[in-house]
């Protein structure tokens, strides 16, 4: 039975000139009526703006949807869908981060195939081709310009939830760095992380092959050298463009290799207490790679190799776990800042409380070890500890 091992739908543009290249893609393709969604921050950038004014100039007929919110909810793709509908829209530009991507994601599957969102979170509900998204990002973290994959919050019942839908990955990643120069520090860290995390959890991964692992690799190099450059000087454009490309790499990889039991963590304490998605998969990862180590040594030494750490002649795997683990923290910690866990002032007690969550998280499956409700709690116990 023929098993492909790597798949990259999205045509990707690097571009030094937002509105031009966006007005030769909808001109290439014939759109007319593009629904721009984007968070109101966003929307009102002087790039993104000029950006707008150009495909207007060139009789291309915008309508601005800018209702997007971080962690975003079942009820904005709701209202997304309807913006769509009053616009006449043929098609989708979503600039932002990953929670503009997602939101426009699921405005392309409603649009499209009918129902809810929440619907198409059952893996058995059938997802018909939705075309014509152009995704923009702004963080480079996500790399949901990439990606097949959304996570939105179930209002009724405030669980993060996700949306696998190949279907549905974008049409157009459109890659500017200008866009990323004034993103705060605090933020390119998170999103930094988020992207070194897709890339270490995919090398991992159940699922990752010779070919993803080549290409995780070159990933977690890129983020290790340049994304410590960023954090200290956001404009320095090339550190910007490397992680940047680092991120949109590392999102095509969440397709092929997808993310293990530190992703489902991240989920299901991000939807309960608000942790910054980025930093939780963060501070996941090195209990993760801990975990992970006794099927997965070889890989787990790769990853600390990458981060600079030096591990004594035939040592045992847990002693290799441990310095690999090690080197990360210093690389999260010292080399780009991320603040403490303890900052959130959530007690150990309450994060293990959520092990039965994390094993039915669906991620979780990935992992090449299996998550039983014991390995979760010591997952758990151990997040975030510095």
């Amino acid at each position: 039975m023929l098993n492909v091992k790597m798949v990259q739908p999205v045509k990707v543009v690097c571009a030094d000139d937002l509105g031009q290249t966006l007005t030769e893609i909808c001109q290439k393709e014939h759109y007319e009526r593009p629904l721009v969604v984007t968070d109101s921050f966003v929307g009102s950038m002087a790039l993104v703006a000029g950006a707008i004014a150009a495909l207007e100039s060139a009789g291309i007929h915008v309508a601005l949807f800018d209702k997007v919110k971080s962690d975003p909810l079942s009820g904005t793709v709701d209202a997304g869908v309807a913006a769509f509908t009053d616009h006449h829209a043929d098609s989708i530009i979503a600039i932002g981060g990953g929670s503009s991507m997602d939101v426009a994601r699921g405005i392309n599957i409603v649009r499209v195939n009918g129902g809810s969102i929440i619907d198409y979170t059952d893996p058995a509900k059938p997802i018909a081709h939705c075309g014509g998204m152009i995704a923009v990002p702004t963080t480079a973290g996500t790399g949901s310009e990439m990606s097949n994959a959304l996570v939105v919050t179930d209002e009724r019942t405030s669980q993060k939830l996700a949306v696998l839908a190949d279907p549905a990955t974008s049409e157009y990643a459109v890659l500017n760095a200008d866009l990323m120069l004034t993103l705060p520090p605090k933020m390119t860290i998170a999103c930094g992380l988020d992207a070194f995390c897709h890339a270490a959890e995919g090398y991992l991964s159940n699922l990752a092959s010779p070919i993803t692992d080549a290409i995780c690799e070159k990933v977690m190099f890129l983020l290790y050298n340049y994304l410590p450059r960023a954090v200290a000087n956001g404009q320095d454009r090339e550190a910007r463009e490397r992680v940047m490309v680092a991120s949109t790499l590392a999102g095509w990889m969440l397709n092929n290799a997808g993310t293990i039991v530190g992703h489902s963590m991240a989920h299901v304490l991000g939807a309960k207490y608000h942790i910054v998605h980025g930093e939780a998969v963060g501070y996941a990862l090195p209990a993760v790679m801990e975990f992970v180590a006794p099927a997965r040594a070889k890989k787990v030494r790769e990853i600390g190799q990458i981060l600079g750490a030096v591990f004594p002649q035939n040592a045992p795997v847990e002693q290799t776990a441990i310095i690999a683990a090690r080197a990360f923290k210093d690389f999260r910690n010292r080399m780009i800042g991320l603040h403490p866990f303890t900052d959130y002032g959530i007690s150990v007690d309450e994060i293990v409380s959520n092990a039965q969550a994390v094993v039915d998280e669906r991620f979780a499956g990935n992992t090449p070890r299996g998550i039983d409700l014991a390995a979760a709690k010591q997952l758990l116990l151990e997040f975030g500890q510095r």
